[in-house]
């Protein structure tokens, strides 16, 4: 009898902190949003995961956000304590293209709604909807202005983000769809910089010992364009050799705009989240039905036009 009671007892305070911690809200009709980020190391991610919240809490939900540090085993983490704890649905920013997938599928068999940010998961069935920017075609654009400004030869570097991120990829192929085109421009290193300022610094300077006569470095998001540019102005080679970036963030317009590098791709990250949010608020509301992938238009921005722009969008 004692053991029964002693059972029924934990039990009992079993279902309690269960109950506690899905959060029961006072109001049953207020929602809440898991904001599920890659990593809060990027200011990129940061201002996404902020608007994100932001545009949540104007419509009158909860939202908290998870920073998965890059780590899909951390991101599995966030998602199994979104859903115990009784979230409505979750924004995601992934951190691996085919690593994530697993995790967004748990919660959609949990009747969880998932809605990418930025990241593209590689199978459309693992999310509600995805909302990305057009990257290939902004690099398509990039890459035009490239080939124009290296006077059609030349040798380079490209600098690639994480190998496991859709983007990467989108990017560097709508790159090379135009410069590859142009056999007197050739690429004398690829090298990965994690999408990371202090790595994209270090891995150029070990590349210059190698290759100290290239006319420009293409990267796949402005914050390794900006460790570039910083490898550059350590060696004196700032004024020489041309620096192209990704995504439109502040510091990469400011160095536009004091002549630093040559151009960036503006994303407009505050529409992709204001989009999940909306979608999520949609879901809310009984809608069953939405695109599986949603492409945001991207913008070149260069000396000549730098004066519209501020980090993340337009003045």
């Amino acid at each position: 009898m004692y053991i029964i009671y002693r059972y029924l007892l934990i039990g009992g305070l079993l279902s309690l902190i269960i109950a506690c911690g899905r959060g029961e809200k006072n109001n049953p009709s207020e929602k809440q949003i898991a904001i599920i980020v890659s990593t809060l190391n990027n200011p990129w991610f940061v201002f996404l995961a902020e608007t994100a919240k932001d545009e949540a809490e104007k419509r009158g939900y909860v939202a908290r956000i998870f920073d998965s540090q890059n780590n899909t085993s951390l991101e599995s983490d966030h998602f199994e304590n979104a859903v115990a704890l009784g979230y409505d649905a979750i924004l995601l920013n992934a951190t691996d293209s085919d690593g994530s997938v697993a995790n967004a599928r748990k919660a959609m068999e949990a009747g969880v709604p998932v809605f990418c940010m930025d990241r593209e998961l590689n199978d459309p069935k693992a999310a509600t909807s995805q909302i990305v920017s057009d990257s290939y075609s902004g690099c398509v654009e990039l890459g035009g202005l490239f080939v124009r400004s290296l006077g059609k030869k030349g040798k380079y570097v490209e600098l690639l983000g994480l190998v496991g991120d859709n983007n990467t990829w989108n990017r560097s192929k709508g790159f090379h769809y135009v410069v590859d085109h142009f056999p007197e421009i050739e690429m004398v290193a690829q090298q990965s910089a994690d999408f990371d300022r202090n790595k994209a610094m270090e891995v150029l300077e070990s590349i210059l010992q190698a290759h100290p006569d290239i006319d420009a470095v293409f990267c796949g998001n402005d914050a390794m364009a900006m460790g570039a540019y910083q490898a550059l102005v350590a060696v004196g080679k700032d004024e020489k050799i041309q620096v192209f970036g990704f995504d439109g963030s502040e510091d990469a317009v400011g160095s536009i705009q004091s002549g630093g590098l040559s151009a960036t791709v503006m994303q407009f990250p505050q529409k992709i989240a204001e989009t999940a949010v909306a979608f999520s608020g949609e879901f809310f509301e009984g809608k069953t039905t939405f695109p599986q992938k949603t492409l945001v238009d991207v913008e070149l921005v260069t000396p000549e036009n730098v004066r519209i722009y501020s980090s993340y969008g337009k003045e």
